[in-house]
Order: C-alpha cells, then sequence, then structure tokens
C-alpha cells in the first residue's frame, strides 16, 4: 500500500504529460483552426488544405506502431523526449511554408514527432495509475488536448489580428521545444524500475493486469492476430476517426465561409469544442471505471452518431451549431483516450504500448480518408452536407462494431472487462 501523505512520482509523470498533450493537441487540433487563413493567404483550396492534414497522418500512422514497440522495449522517456524535439522544431518550420510541397513535407515531419506524443504518453500514464484509477489519470490527462484546442480557438484570431497566421505555428514551436528537457529530465518510463507501485495500488487488491510485480515477458504479434477484439476494436477506432475527423478539421471553415460568421465567431467555435471537450473527459473517463470500457464506448458513439444527425438540421442557426458542437465534443475528447484504455484492459502491460500503436494506422486512416472526402466533397458541391452525412454513418458503424467485442474470460491471466 502507498504511504500516506508521501508524494507519488506517478502525479509529476501526469502533469508533464499532460502538458506534453497540450502542445501536441494545439498543433493537431489547431490546424483545423489556422486553416481557413493559410489557405486563404497561400491560395489553396480545401482539397489542398486536407493534403496538408494528410501528410502528417500518413507519417503519423506509419511511425507509430514503431514508437509503441520502442516504449515496450527501451522507454517512454527516450521515445517522447526525442518526439518532441522533432515536433517542436519542424512545427516552428510551419510558419515559413509559402508552397504547398512545402507544407505538405513539413507538417509531415510533424507528425513523425507526433507519432511518440500519444500511444507513449497514455501508456506511460496507465502504467503509473492502478488499474481502478486508470479512467480518472486518463481524464486529467485528456483536458491536456481539450485546452489546447479551445486555447487556439480563443488566442488565434488576435495573433493574426496583430501578427500573422505564422506566429501561430512559431509559438507552438517554440513550446514543444521548451518541454524537450523537462520530459528528458523528469519522466521515469516504468513505477517498476523506480522500486515502486503504481498509485492507488492497494495491499488487498491485486492490479487487474494481474503483471504489476511479474517480471517483463515477451509476448508475440500472433497473440494480437488471433485475438477478434484486437480487430473489432480496430475497425470501430477506424470509423469513429473517419466521423470525427471530417467535422473538427473543417468545422471552423463550414462556419467561416459556408454560414458566412465572422472570423472570431466562427473561431470561437474551436474554444466551444475544447470546453466541451474538457467536461466529457473529466466526467466520461472516471465513469468508465465503473461502466466498464466497452459500454462506455458503444453510449458515447451512439451520442456522437445523434449529434452529426443534429448537425445536418441546424441550417444556419449559429446558436443551434455552438451547441452541437457542445455536445458531440463532451463526448469527442474521451473517445481517444478510452480507446487507448481498451488496449490495458483487453490485453498484458508488456505489449500495451505496442497494440496502442497498432490500432494508430486504423485511427489514421480514418482520418485520412474524412479529410480526402470532406475536402473533395466540398470543392465538388461548394457545401459541406454530404460530407457530414457520411460522417454519421461512419459513426453508427462505430456503435455497432464495439457491441460484438467479447469481455475477457475470468481465469485468462488478463482482465475481464466489458
Amino acid at each position: 500500500m502507498e504511504e500516506k501523505g508521501k508524494f507519488h512520482w506517478a502525479w509529476l509523470i501526469l502533469a508533464i504529460c499532460f502538458v506534453d498533450l497540450f502542445v501536441n493537441y494545439s498543433v493537431r487540433l489547431g490546424y483545423g483552426v489556422v486553416l481557413p487563413e493559410m489557405i486563404r493567404t497561400l491560395g489553396f483550396g480545401r482539397t489542398a488544405g486536407g493534403s496538408i492534414y494528410n501528410s502528417y497522418l500518413l507519417t503519423y500512422i506509419t511511425f507509430s506502431p514503431f514508437t509503441g514497440y520502442l516504449t515496450d522495449r527501451v522507454g517512454a522517456r527516450r521515445v517522447i523526449t526525442l518526439c518532441l524535439l522533432i515536433l517542436g522544431v519542424a512545427v516552428f518550420m510551419m510558419g515559413t511554408v509559402d508552397a504547398l510541397w512545402s507544407a505538405c513535407i513539413i507538417y509531415g515531419v510533424v507528425g513523425l514527432g507526433a507519432a511518440g506524443l500519444w500511444g507513449p504518453v497514455i501508456t506511460l500514464v496507465q502504467r503509473w495509475f492502478a488499474f481502478h484509477r486508470r479512467g480518472f489519470a486518463l481524464g486529467i490527462l485528456a483536458t491536456g488536448y481539450g485546452l489546447g484546442f479551445a486555447a487556439m480557438g480563443a488566442v488565434f484570431p488576435w495573433v493574426v489580428t496583430n501578427f500573422s497566421w505564422r506566429y501561430a505555428w512559431f509559438i507552438l514551436g517554440g513550446l514543444a521545444l521548451a518541454m524537450v528537457a523537462v520530459n528528458g529530465i523528469f519522466l521515469r518510463s516504468d513505477p517498476i524500475h523506480c522500486g515502486v507501485q503504481p498509485w492507488g495500488t492497494v495491499r488487498d487488491s491485486i492490479d487487474r493486469n494481474n503483471g504489476d510485480k511479474a517480471p517483463p515477458k515477451r509476448i508475440p504479434m500472433s497473440y494480437l492476430i488471433k485475438d477478434s477484439r484486437f480487430w473489432l476494436i480496430g475497425f470501430s477506432y477506424f470509423a469513429i476517426a473517419c466521423s470525427l475527423y471530417g467535422i473538427t478539421t473543417f468545422m471552423v471553415d463550414y462556419a467561416r465561409y459556408q454560414l458566412n460568421l465572422p472570423l472570431g465567431k466562427a473561431s470561437f467555435l474551436a474554444t466551444i469544442h475544447g470546453i466541451g471537450q474538457i467536461i466529457g473527459v473529466l466526467t466520461v473517463l472516471p465513469l468508465s471505471d465503473y461502466l466498464g470500457r466497452k459500454r462506455t464506448v458503444i453510449i458515447s458513439n451512439a451520442i456522437i452518431s445523434l449529434c452529426l444527425a443534429s448537425l445536418l438540421l441546424v441550417g444556419e442557426s449559429w446558436a443551434m451549431l455552438y451547441l452541437v458542437i457542445g455536445c458531440l465534443a463532451v463526448f469527442y475528447g474521451p473517445t481517444f483516450p478510452i480507446y487507448g484504455a481498451c488496449a490495458g484492459d483487453y490485453f498484458p502491460r508488456e505489449i500495451m504500448a505496442t497494440v496502442i500503436g497498432v490500432w494508430t494506422p486504423f485511427y489514421g486512416l480514418g482520418a485520412i480518408i474524412a479529410h480526402w472526402m470532406t475536402g473533395l466533397l466540398r470543392d465538388a458541391t461548394g457545401v459541406y452536407q454530404h460530407a457530414f452525412s457520411i460522417n454519421m454513418l461512419m459513426a453508427v458503424v462505430a456503435t455497432v462494431l464495439m457491441c460484438f467485442v467479447r469481455p475477457r474470460l475470468s481465469g485468462s491471466g488478463f482482465n475481464v472487462q466489458g
């Protein structure tokens, strides 16, 4: 049992990872806020704007399985620190682009850095917190990317007015570089190597991963390939990413140029989205510790489906648009960490980061398809409604797939979670 009143290193790990996600998701989700001004001044179409983001996603999904594997082998501290350095330099360079090819190449390098700032980060936090505290810890952690999105929506109009969209990239690149030393000095990859138990572990309850005190063991990849849960959750992850990214990347552009809202009012959608995410991760993720990850994902995806259907019905009412986006964000926020938490629930801790890394291409391909489809349909038809309809259908598919995920059998040596 942890000594009462004694500081546990898990909280410092959580704080650092919180800032890492804040920076990483300010870069990733902030692209949708920067997009309208960036493509306007550079003369790009929406398809080109989606292609820039897809160059990020292509490198992100290519390297995420490797960063997940390396996290399980050499530790999260080395992977996260190196990837932050790559991210910081590349994001700073985004502020210098003036052509489509340079924007695609540089944002592709940003994706390489980001590959080490999701799976390794949430794996690290899960390892430092006991099984029944993971939803709670991930809820706190995930407020980092909600705050990042909210901050971009609130600050970016001021940056554009007083400087230009380029300074948004300069500022974010500087923040990422500042975190390199912090991560390199203070992160610790595993509580076992530090001689402590994960925070929340009690003497009379064994961690449900049944392996916190056991020596690491090698588990072959064939274990994943033969498990239907791996594929069902992976394809559900693909579908929900395809559903959500068509909305979040283009919603400011939709409000600005289809609904003709002023830039400040359109950008405020990102702030609403960010605040909604914070509410969601602080409520839905801790709730998943009690409801079970599968049940929570099904409920969340079903509500996302309803929100996307509502988006097609609000018309040009900006007040209703704010309301629908806010509700959507409450369940958007927990989506990605809760899928990551499924790796810790359904698979052994020794391959947790590997599972998250291998699932990342499912997520990334869904997002890539969403960007190309949304950009092409918008350029071809002049409206977003056709793409948003497809987004809604993909959310329904994601919900149905999770219904077929069977629970872990008790006595299997791993977890029982439904």
